[in-house]
């Protein structure tokens, strides 16, 4: 398989995409990509909308109907889960490769 032009991913983009398997608004993701980095990732507001106009210009989110009209809410595309796919298979490959050369160390 060859290695998608878009990747790396950087840590936020990655999080936001595995966040929005699930349909959110933006509160909704910010809380997410914290709790899906153990806290270790904070995204500013003005940030992730960045992040996010980005993701939609890429097509690899899409905006979804709500029943809060004040409120967008982003839903990952097949596109964005290729490319969330592909990033993780490459994360895993360095993951086995670190693994394998640590190991009796």
């Amino acid at each position: 398989m060859m290695r998608h032009k878009s990747l790396p991913l950087t840590e936020t983009t990655y999080l936001i995409l595995l966040a929005l398997i699930e349909p959110g608004h933006g509160y909704v993701i910010m809380q997410k990509v914290e709790d899906l980095s153990n806290h270790e990732v904070k995204i500013a507001a003005g940030t992730m909308y960045g992040a996010l106009d980005n993701l939609l210009k890429q097509k690899w989110i899409t905006t979804v109907p709500s029943e809060d009209k004040r409120r967008k809410v982003y839903q990952i595309t097949e596109e964005g889960m290729e490319v969330l796919q592909a990033e993780t298979k490459r994360m895993e490959n360095i993951l086995e490769l670190a693994h394998s050369m640590m190991k009796g160390r």
